[in-house]
């Protein structure tokens, strides 16, 4: 079975309950949607985690994709003694106040090997991917994709265009595709459906529900 899930938040509770309600097997696939940091505090947990799930693939959110560069610019400064930049100071601050304080506390809790797999985990995060279940062709992306042409292959545009401009439910971004976004909450909390979109950040960053989605039968689960 295929599985789409977004924006678990550090919530790793929330995550394994729903691991035991679809009985996830090693034979099942799952995309997470991004933001998997932040706000929650299991974080470093949910990491540690998935990236022994061959069967999981993740996605980047921005959460994600800013942690990737504060945690790796926080460990150099560690391994090399350095004073960092203003610059980075601003950055790291309003990280931190944005839902970071808790992963930069779990991450420098951390030994030097298990920084390493955190950071190698999230640079390698993808920014999209596609699947076909029963015919019907899915593209899945953290937000939506800015300005969107269909003359642009999506490996062209640059990591921030998946980031920045939210999906509006009111028109299809492709043709020929249902597109799967998270990275706003949805205001039923409950998985919601668009004009070839689909809306699955139920608000779990936000003490909300953590949605689930299988691509098979539409089967919505919720923890």
């Amino acid at each position: 079975m295929t599985y789409v899930i977004s924006d678990i938040h550090g919530n790793y509770e929330k995550f394994k309950s729903i691991l035991s309600q679809i009985s996830f097997r090693e034979s099942d696939v799952m995309y997470i949607l991004g933001d998997i940091l932040d706000y929650g505090e299991e974080s470093m947990e949910l990491i540690a985690d998935l990236s022994i799930r061959l069967n999981v693939y993740p996605i980047a959110g921005e959460h994600d994709f800013l942690a990737a560069r504060m945690l790796s610019g926080f460990s150099s400064m560690l391994k090399s003694g350095a004073t960092p930049d203003p610059e980075f100071i601003s950055e790291m601050t309003a990280w931190v106040q944005d839902g970071g304080q808790n992963t930069l506390e779990a991450f420098r809790n951390l030994d030097g090997d298990q920084r390493e797999g955190v950071l190698e985990y999230l640079e390698e995060m993808m920014l999209f991917d596609e699947v076909t279940v029963k015919g019907k062709r899915y593209v899945m992306v953290h937000a939506g994709i800015a300005d969107y042409d269909e003359n642009t292959d999506l490996e062209d545009y640059l990591p921030e265009d998946f980031f920045s401009e939210p999906l509006d439910a009111s028109y299809a971004l492709m043709d020929g595709a249902t597109v799967i976004v998270g990275h706003v909450p949805t205001k039923s909390g409950k998985i919601e459906y668009g004009e070839g979109s689909i809306f699955i950040d139920c608000g779990a960053g936000e003490g909300g529900q953590l949605g689930c989605l299988r691509l098979e039968d539409g089967k919505e689960f919720y923890a």
